[in-house]
């Protein structure tokens, strides 16, 4: 594994029709690539995630897994309104020497995708042999493919949708309403809209997981309680583990960009764009799935030509994504 820098020194101007004067990309890779350049799988990674694949999907990423680095060239970049590295509310603006905070400009999906497309070229490759990504990250897959078609070879798609859905823009608003609550937000700080975050992450905790899932492992044992339950420790807790890595700056943007997503903007309509992808694809579902449910899954296969459907029977909801890693791989091997 390695962790590199990748800085381009142009402007790249947005969908809205602002511009970054210049922009910074962390990207990972793994493993070596080939002579003939065959071996590529590039993940793109969703909401909160980094560009270190093969630590938040170690089930499906690594030695003996589905995506062997003995065998494939692995890339995945951090995308840009991240708090990770890449260009986003922390870094420095040229303009003012401070760090953007609230002026970051509003991105899209396509927008992050630009920017994958200026460092699949600065790497010189080609042909990408798959192009994987999950949630937010198969949104990019899915714009990628869209906007290079002849790039890749093979796509897998997990727990995804071809446009943000009424239920996801709701649940997004809510949890920017939140952080817009916090008194400190659009304060000059890195900190800022910390609490806010912090209720943002329990009403996204909500939507990942499910009922089933919360009584399963979060009933107290004791019947006698009144107070200090296991469910809101725990909610309590995942707000702050994310607040402790994320930023809530980054947050509010990159979920203004997931509210974006639409392939069918500007390609007649998201059936004419599903209708137009002809690369080798997997879609696969999340059983429990309410965030994006497998109707959105299925949907995607009854469009897209070459395509193939799983569905995952798994009790975690949305996050089985991430749990699930190793059926996930299992599918994705039949599939390949």
């Amino acid at each position: 594994m390695n962790k590199h820098f990748f800085t381009y020194r142009q402007a790249l101007k947005l969908e809205n029709g602002q511009s970054l004067s210049s922009l910074d990309i962390v990207y990972h890779t793994y493993g070596k690539l080939n002579a003939d350049k065959s071996n590529v799988i590039w993940f793109c990674h969703a909401l909160t995630a980094n560009s270190d694949v093969a630590d938040w999907w170690d089930s499906l990423v690594g030695e003996g897994k589905t995506y062997d680095p003995n065998k494939h060239f692995i890339v995945c970049a951090n995308i840009i309104g991240s708090c990770y590295g890449s260009s986003g509310p922390l870094t420095i603006d040229p303009a003012t020497q401070k760090p953007y905070y609230s002026t970051f400009p509003i991105i899209t999906i396509r927008d992050m995708v630009q920017a994958h497309i200026l460092l699949r070229k600065h790497l010189g490759l080609e042909k990408i042999n798959t192009i994987v990504g999950g949630s937010m990250g198969g949104y990019q897959v899915l714009e990628w493919t869209l906007t290079e078609p002849a790039i890749f070879d093979k796509m897998v798609l997990v727990a995804t949708s071809p446009q943000e859905s009424a239920w996801g823009i709701a649940i997004h608003t809510s949890q920017r309403l939140a952080i817009e609550t916090d008194p400190s937000w659009k304060q000059m700080d890195p900190k800022a809209g910390a609490q806010g975050l912090k209720t943002a992450r329990a009403i996204g905790m909500l939507t990942y997981r499910t009922y089933e899932a919360f009584v399963q492992t979060q009933t107290d044992e004791h019947i006698h309680k009144i107070d200090d339950f296991k469910a809101s420790s725990y909610i309590n807790y995942q707000g702050e583990k994310l607040v402790k890595r994320f930023n809530a700056y980054s947050y509010w943007l990159l979920t203004k960009a997931m509210d974006s997503h639409n392939i069918g903007r500007n390609r007649g309509c998201v059936i004419e764009a599903l209708n137009s992808i002809k690369i080798k694809t997997i879609i696969i579902g999340i059983s429990s799935d309410h965030l994006c449910p497998v109707a959105e899954q299925k949907f995607m296969a009854q469009h897209i030509p070459n395509s193939h459907f799983v569905e995952i029977d798994s009790p975690y909801g949305h996050d089985g994504f991430l749990i699930e890693g190793k059926l996930i791989g299992e599918a994705i091997e039949k599939f390949s």
